[in-house]
């Protein structure tokens, strides 16, 4: 049974049964409480909780809908027969209309009638002691690892489960068949949750029934741990979920969902010189996540969904470049995702993804090859080492656990988000200790400063000088280049090629682009290099100046590769971009033919002088 009849069996299933067809949502979610949509019911869940009607707003109690969702959680576990990144959800919801035995009912009749499949066994909620386990000594059943709810156990659905002829069923506990929300407060309740065999005798679980009746007051996580409570929703509700992926693995008799038909026509099954079966299956979990995300406007960022985004692009552009076989190109894949989702989701754009996806190209292998040689240095890959990577050349903790090997064997994830985590809010201690690690001097030549206070203002324009290049250059073109700069602690005076008088917008704009970098809170970093390699990495540089074998290249911005500035420089600067206050341009004028020059000073009042 191909996919596609999947579908469509399944949405006619449920609306020959009162229940309204309702169109998937985006991956980019309403609710501020997740990154992405991860399961059918996000754009369900007001109905739960009694803030919308589903009557009013469909005309029935029911809905169903096949949902484009995304897991972050199961990234390090694609490559094997089961986990993928993108995904989609088949589920049916109800809002008071119908309960435990309709839901089961349905469930049985679909997978046994309508795919003829046979159910091995269904799980229910064992249910759980008020009594938590003693987290101290790790004693107690898993189920006791609640919040302290007294939940009782489900004997409805297995009786139901039995009179239609399921002889195994299996009773399990809070972790795993009683479902909570995952990024903060929300409807949950226990599950009950259906097996079936795929091609490899395997048991799968195919779909999963939440009997929504409670409300909890924070995550999963917070509930398992005792921090969160629950309390009974005024109307009990339905919520399932289905994966089409797994679904058809089990009516395809496939062995791994990627032999299935959704992704059958993206690579060839044929021997890849050089690409293993994992990398294979990486790559086409990866291309079509890449191509829905961009789809829906998510662009590559260091934040949010971005950041997501971004991981997932270079990770299969890595093995892109490693394998360097015609047959493993992306941009072949992506038009062959595209061929096989379009008629079901004509919101993808090809032109759309492969423009984002060659944008982001053209940047990471500039400093792609130059990584992957620092990479090979290192005997051991620390956690250290491993942010050094990411953030001077934009190398994927993914990438540098696989191409590591043993060398990585003692780096796990937890500890590479902690460190990003915490080089993100990195702010100076202070001042003395900052600059010392800079070998400060007070007068380079560019900076001046007599003092601590002076030279703290100075080091705001110092930084303010390196976002003011840049940002003449967003609007006046790349022919922009420094002729010269002068940095006090009352102004920063930055000498730079063009051949006529700035207009008043273009002054604007130059100064609120700067701004905006300065509210955005930007951190600054530094990484050390050879002439050569500062120079392929893009970074800005005085060609009057005569640089050593090796230099300092300051950037702005998260990493070395995505940085908005970034400049051969001694130092010092502020360690982010938020330290530096409000600026304002305060004079423009020519200072020999085709240089001009401005001054920038640290205030809100200045008035600007032609």
């Amino acid at each position: 049974m191909k996919s596609s009849e999947i579908r469509r069996k399944f949405l006619k299933f449920f609306e020959e049964r009162g229940h309204v067809i309702v169109p998937s949502s985006s991956l980019v979610p309403d609710d501020p409480s997740v990154l992405l949509t991860t399961a059918g019911m996000q754009q369900f869940k007001r109905y739960y909780t009694g803030e919308a009607d589903a009557m009013k707003d469909f005309g029935s109690k029911s809905t169903v809908s096949i949902q484009k969702s995304f897991r972050t959680s199961d990234i390090d576990e694609v490559g094997d027969e089961r986990h993928l990144t993108f995904f989609e959800m088949m589920g049916n919801f109800s809002f008071g209309g119908y309960f435990k035995e309709e839901a089961i009912t349905y469930a049985f009749d679909f997978i046994t009638k309508e795919m003829g499949l046979l159910i091995s066994y269904v799980t229910v909620f064992q249910g759980s002691p008020s009594t938590p386990k003693n987290p101290s000594t790790g004693s107690g059943n898993t189920e006791q690892a609640s919040s302290g709810n007294n939940i009782p156990k489900d004997t409805e659905s297995k009786g139901i489960w039995e009179s239609l002829g399921v002889k195994d069923v299996r009773e399990e506990g809070m972790d795993d068949v009683f479902w909570g929300p995952t990024g903060s407060s929300g409807p949950c309740g226990p599950t009950t949750e259906i097996y079936c065999k795929n091609g490899a005798g395997q048991d799968i679980e195919v779909w999963n029934i939440v009997f929504n009746e409670f409300f909890c007051t924070g995550s999963r996580e917070e509930l398992l741990a005792g921090r969160a409570e629950l309390k009974p929703l005024p109307t009990k509700g339905i919520d399932t979920g289905m994966g089409l992926e797994r679904l058809a693995m089990c009516a395809q008799k496939t062995k791994t969902i990627f032999e299935t038909d959704l992704f059958g026509g993206f690579l060839k099954k044929e021997p890849i010189s050089g690409v293993t079966e994992r990398v294979r299956r990486i790559v086409l979990d990866h291309a079509r996540a890449i191509a829905f995300l961009i789809s829906d406007g998510v662009e590559p960022s260091n934040k949010g969904a971005g950041y997501i985004l971004r991981r997932l692009v270079r990770r299969a552009m890595v093995y892109e470049y490693l394998v360097n076989q015609i047959e493993f190109k992306l941009p072949i894949v992506f038009t062959a995702v595209h061929e096989t989702y379009a008629r079901w989701y004509p919101e993808l754009s090809k032109e759309e993804i492969l423009n984002i996806f060659e944008g982001e190209k053209e940047r990471f292998l500039i400093s792609l090859e130059q990584g992957l040689k620092e990479l090979k240095k290192f005997e051991k890959v620390d956690v250290k080492s491993a942010f050094f990577l990411f953030q001077s050349f934009g190398i994927p903790y993914e990438v540098i656990k696989e191409l590591g090997g043993e060398r990585t064997i003692h780096l796990k994830r937890e500890d590479f988000e902690k460190e990003f985590e915490e080089h993100q809010e990195i702010s100076r201690a202070g001042l003395e200790k900052k600059f010392g690690g800079h070998g400060l001097i007070l007068d380079t030549g560019e900076l001046k400063a007599g003092d601590v206070e002076e030279l703290r203002n100075a080091t705001r324009l110092h930084t303010t000088t390196h976002l003011l290049q840049q940002a003449l250059r967003d609007v006046l073109g790349d022919s922009v280049h420094q002729m010269g700069s002068d940095v006090t602690s009352e102004r920063t005076r930055f000498d730079f090629s063009f051949a006529r008088k700035l207009t008043s917008d273009e002054i604007g704009r130059v100064e609120k682009i700067v701004n905006k970098k300065i509210e955005e809170n930007l951190p600054v970093g530094c990484v050390e290099m050879s002439k050569e390699e500062a120079e392929r990495s893009g970074a800005l540089h005085f060609f009057k100046e005569k640089y050593p074998d090796k230099v300092k290249v300051y950037y702005v911005g998260e990493t070395l590769l995505d940085a908005y500035s970034k400049e051969f420089c001694g130092g010092p600067h502020v360690g982010r971009t938020e330290e530096i206050g409000r600026v304002k341009i305060s004079k423009e004028e020519a200072v020999a033919s085709g240089v001009r020059r401005m001054r920038v000073v640290l205030t809100k009042d200045a008035e600007f002088r032609s």
